[in-house]
């Protein structure tokens, strides 16, 4: 790196430097991965599948088992009674946990259920 700096002051006689001052640390930082349209696929420990989808996602450096979720949503499948039902979720934000597959969602939070069940609240857990 440091030789084609010195080359291309060489050839063009010039440097344009970037002031440290210029660069926005906190971004590189904080946002280490950045994903449009994140989708995540799987199996809860009972082998029932889920699939959570998100407008964007994103990793940071301070948290490498953490996505970061704008606006998820998707569908988690359970077993209860012997019969199968399927929730739809979705959020204004979430976190998902890849390590732990717990995923958190926050404000807005939506889910409705095959069998009829509806929740709204702030905030949820939800162990997969």
């Amino acid at each position: 790196m440091v030789a084609v700096l010195v080359a291309a002051s060489l050839l063009t006689k010039q440097i344009l430097w970037t002031p440290i001052s210029a660069i926005n640390m906190h971004d590189i930082v904080t946002n280490q991965i950045k994903m449009t349209n994140a989708s995540f696929v799987g199996t809860d420990k009972e082998g029932n599948p889920f699939k959570i989808i998100a407008k964007s996602g994103r990793k940071g450096y301070d948290k490498p088992d953490i996505i970061f979720l704008e606006k998820p949503s998707g569908t988690i499948t359970r077993m209860q009674d012997n019969k199968k039902i399927v929730d739809k979720i979705s959020a204004v934000r979430g976190q998902f946990n890849i390590k732990t597959k717990v995923l958190n969602l926050y404000q807005n939070v939506r889910i409705n259920s095959s069998n009829g069940d509806k929740v709204l609240t702030d905030e949820m857990v939800i162990q997969l």
